[in-house]
């Protein structure tokens, strides 16, 4: 039953993922657990601009190098059942965690004049990105795709985000199918445990009613930052989580 439960979690109403790397600092720091609801895109629900989303490498974003297994037959597969239900962690998964900044129909450019990005010729401040860190420092221009999203890291200088993969099919963008969920609360370390707002600068633009699909401009850019997957978390963080303040663990 326990772990009809782990997967029923898992599948459908929340997952836990540990985030291996800096490209969302400040907001979500190396080692942080995450929450991840699966649950609301069963019942239509699409991302926003501002969301914090997961998503599945929609194609070469990840450098696959997964270690070989030293593992015996039996331990092996007793591990990968575990992992599957979610009571062990992965590190084979193959997904990715940045902020959704344009949805299908946005055109999004980057920089006007005073360095700002802008969504549909809106200037968007950016009070979530890491200090030192322009909004980009490769000028770009693109119209988001009809049922896609352009999505970037909040450490803009080490993200191998949207931006990095202009030439690939879909222009960098990420689809809909490919999204695992929406990233709503930072829950370990306990002290560091706060939900993940969407920003007003982003949130409040108006929908957008032009046709998406443009071929995108971009500049030379430099390498690409290395970009690691993110590692799916343990549920039994959930009891943590929830529990209710005021009565010590027994």
């Amino acid at each position: 039953m326990a772990l009809l439960v782990a997967l029923f979690l898992k599948t459908f109403l929340i997952q836990v993922f540990v985030i291996p790397s800096g490209s969302m600092e400040q907001t979500i720091q190396v080692g942080d657990r995450v929450l991840v609801d699966k649950l609301t895109p069963w019942f239509g629900s699409e991302p926003q601009r501002g969301d914090v989303v997961v998503f599945k490498d929609p194609g070469g974003w990840l450098e696959n190098d997964r270690k070989p297994s030293h593992d015996g037959p039996v331990l092996g597969g007793t591990k990968q059942v575990l992992t599957f239900v979610g009571l062990l962690p992965s590190d084979n998964e193959q997904d990715l965690i940045k902020r959704v900044i344009g949805v299908g129909g946005d055109t999004v450019e980057c920089c006007d004049p005073q360095g700002r990005l802008s969504v549909n010729g809106h200037a968007v401040e950016e009070p979530y990105l890491a200090p030192g860190n322009p909004p980009s420092r490769q000028p770009f221009k693109v119209t988001v795709p009809k049922g896609r999203l352009w999505v970037m890291g909040d450490h803009r200088d080490v993200s191998a985000d949207s931006r990095f993969h202009m030439g690939n099919p879909g222009q960098g963008t990420v689809p809909l199918t490919d999204v695992v969920g929406r990233a709503f609360v930072i829950a370990w370390p306990l002290g560091r445990f706060h939900q993940l707002d969407e920003p007003s600068s982003l949130s409040s633009l108006a929908a957008t009613s032009q046709p998406g699909g443009t071929a995108p401009e971009s500049m030379g850019i430099g390498p690409v930052p290395t970009e690691p997957p993110l590692v799916m978390g343990v549920l039994g963080i959930l009891p943590l989580v929830f529990r209710r303040p005021g009565r010590p663990p027994k």
